[in-house]
């Protein structure tokens, strides 16, 4: 079993690093998939028990200018780790002005994913600052339970307005109330909404607009639906709120459903 990788790219780096980021202020720990070709980064707590579910696909060759891995075996070709995101977030953090990243899987005393930044320097000898992140061989298993999860089905999908202004709103709501209400119709609509004894909030958005597969994914609940129908969903607040401020790509579309 074995691992090694290589960033050199600047902006490849800073954009990994932006998703590390982002991971680590959704979870304390998640799960590390490694795959000839691709990086998973998922959390699969229970969402039907209260627990926040993650699912982050990255392809290795829109990041790295190396790329190799052996995995458990030749017809299991794949690697587990179990990590803690904020642990790799800040060696990660040290590297904003590095020549050159180098991410390897060794076992010295324990398990661990090496993260060596060589830095810049004035003199002939480069720098190199080594980082040890402690993670733990997840066995084969247990492969099962950290498989992409299915998509349960759905009446409305449609496009966030833009986050930051998605996430100004749910702070300025998450002082009068636990839960938030999320509406939305096919009409590109889509409503905040928070009541209580003393107080109904509700902040509007228009010309959203739904996805154009919506209608064919959805096709069973949408089937002869209003277009201006609001389906809506009851969901914690503080959840809500640490999704939004968590985020650091800046994604051109996201997208609820």
């Amino acid at each position: 079993m074995r691992f090694r990788a290589k960033i050199v790219d600047v902006a490849c780096l800073n954009h990994f690093s932006r998703v590390i980021n982002t991971i680590a202020k959704l979870a304390k720990t998640c799960t590390l998939r490694l795959t000839v070709s691709k990086l998973y980064f998922i959390l699969s707590n229970k969402v039907a028990n209260g627990g926040v579910g993650m699912w982050c696909e990255l392809c290795q060759e829109n990041f790295f200018d190396e790329f190799q891995m052996e995995g458990v075996a030749v017809e299991h070709n794949e690697i587990y780790l179990e990590l803690i995101p904020e642990n790799l977030s800040r060696a990660l953090k040290t590297a904003l002005s590095a020549k050159a990243v180098k991410i390897k899987l060794t076992n010295k005393h324990c398990p661990c994913l090496r993260v060596s930044v060589e830095l810049p320097s004035l003199s002939s000898s480069s720098r190199i600052v080594t980082h040890d992140i402690p993670v733990g061989v997840i066995p084969r298993r247990l492969w099962n339970d950290f498989r992409e999860p299915s998509v349960p089905e759905f009446e409305v999908s449609i496009y966030l307005p833009v986050l930051k202004t998605m996430k100004s709103v749910v702070e300025r709501m998450k002082n009068l109330s636990n839960s938030i209400v999320i509406e939305a119709n096919l009409s590109g609509e889509m409503n905040l909404k928070i009541e209580n004894d003393l107080v109904s909030v509700t902040t509007q958005f228009k010309d959203l607009g739904n996805p154009p597969w919506s209608l064919g994914e959805c096709q069973n609940s949408a089937e002869g639906r209003d277009l201006e129908s609001m389906a809506e969903a009851r969901i914690d607040i503080r959840k809500l709120q640490q999704l939004l401020a968590g985020q650091q790509v800046n994604p051109t579309k996201a997208l609820c459903s």
